[in-house]
């Protein structure tokens, strides 16, 4: 049985990572293994100053911040590649090895797909029989979804709050 392939795309700040961080937390209490990563926004004094990157149970970096003047830009933000690596990919790693595992992938956008590793490591996990929900940028949805082979979900606001259990139905044993 093919196991499921999902990826969740909205307008930054609808909620994406707010649904994965809840499906993980709904898996795990289901006795599911979770493995991935989650990005998540870095404030200072109420202001986006950049990113975290955060594997689930594991290590948190910031990968990217308005302050780096060196490496690669992504709009306002340097990005720290290296220090994405060094967290996201053996987390993707271990989605694959853990048998019984989800992997819950937060996101696959322009910062990460700075990295050369990071695209052939998503194209393995879709390809394996790993069940696993994404979030996707939205300006980069349809050449990922191409690629990919998901069924693609909208976050809105009419269902963000439903989607991490009807997801954790979906995915649990």
């Amino acid at each position: 049985m093919s196991r499921p392939r999902i990826l969740l795309t909205a307008p930054p700040r609808t909620g994406k990572t707010t649904v994965i961080r809840r499906l993980a937390e709904l898996l795990r209490k289901a006795d599911v293994p979770v493995r991935g990563f989650l990005s998540d926004e870095l404030r200072e004094r109420g202001r986006r100053v950049g990113f975290t990157v955060e594997e689930f149970g594991g290590e948190k970096v910031v990968m990217a911040h308005a302050s780096w003047v060196s490496g690669p830009r992504i709009g306002q933000y340097g990005v720290n590649v290296p220090a994405f690596e060094r967290v996201a990919l053996p987390a993707m790693d271990r989605a694959l090895a853990t048998k019984g595992a989800v992997a819950l992938i937060d996101e696959i956008g322009p910062m990460e797909l700075l990295s050369p590793a990071f695209m052939p490591r998503c194209e393995a996990l879709f390809a394996a029989n790993v069940p696993i929900v994404a979030t996707v940028h939205q300006r980069s949805r349809p050449a990922l979804q191409a690629r990919l082979e998901a069924e693609l979900i909208t976050v809105t606001p009419h269902n963000r709050d439903d989607l991490p259990a009807t997801l954790g139905r979906l995915l649990s044993p």
